[in-house]
């Protein structure tokens, strides 16, 4: 393995974590803004600052994770020889994460525009799954199961 792919490997580990804990704490904030009082304007206002800016950064760390992953799924051989199942899946899961990503997008617009229907009981069920996104991705990178 070349010193070079190391790097990308070192990178691309780096940037899918820090991507993904945006991806744990912003729905955390979801929760707690479906918990805020109608009245308390000043508590929602700060936590839709918050939630926009962990959302666009969380955007800033996903461009180099998925163009690193890229550069490693050409390196490993696209749907090449046996064993590589473990590689479309993982495919499958980070196409899953890129849309919970911008799930989360379209809830923030809505908290944003007061369009909310949803109970904190929800968002916090709806956090879980990046949890399950992240825990799925290791998997099948360290065990390989296919």
């Amino acid at each position: 393995m070349s010193s070079s792919f190391l790097w990308v490997k070192a990178f691309h580990i780096v940037f899918v974590a820090s991507w993904f804990a945006g991806l744990f704490y912003l729905p955390r904030l979801f929760v707690n803004l479906a918990l805020v009082p109608a009245d308390s304007h000043a508590e929602r206002a700060r936590l839709l600052l918050m939630a926009g800016k962990l959302y666009r950064f969380a955007g800033w760390l996903m461009m180099p994770a998925l163009v690193l992953g890229v550069l490693l799924w050409l390196a490993y051989g696209v749907g090449r020889g046996p064993g590589n199942g473990w590689l479309d899946a993982k495919l499958a899961v980070v196409l899953a994460a890129t849309g919970y990503h911008h799930i989360c997008g379209t809830l923030l617009r809505d908290f944003e525009a007061g369009r909310n229907r949803r109970s904190d009981r929800w968002y916090r069920v709806f956090n879980e799954l990046s949890v399950l996104l992240f825990a799925a991705a290791v998997v099948l990178v360290v065990v390989k199961p296919f």
